[in-house]
């Protein structure tokens, strides 16, 4: 498989970008962005739409550890 050229990533990008806004438009429903699912896997090689995907989840893991707050651990004297 050839590398994408210079058009062929921006598409894939953008059909990214298109479906992370409406993945974070809609709560992560999947359902509501299938056409915007289909036309980033249409876009994209295989191989970087597996890694967007892991990339998209790591990148949420990393957004919800940063909002984590722990509790706060008693203190007896």
């Amino acid at each position: 498989m050839a590398a994408p050229n210079s058009s062929e990533r921006r598409a894939c990008w953008g059909a990214r970008d298109e479906l992370w806004k409406c993945l974070d438009d809609n709560n992560d429903q999947a359902t509501s962005c299938e056409k915007f699912q289909k036309e980033f896997e249409a876009n994209c090689p295989t191989q970087w739409v597996k890694y967007f995907i892991k990339r998209r989840d790591f990148l949420k893991f990393k957004e919800n550890m940063e909002d984590f707050k722990p509790a706060e651990e008693s203190t007896q004297s």
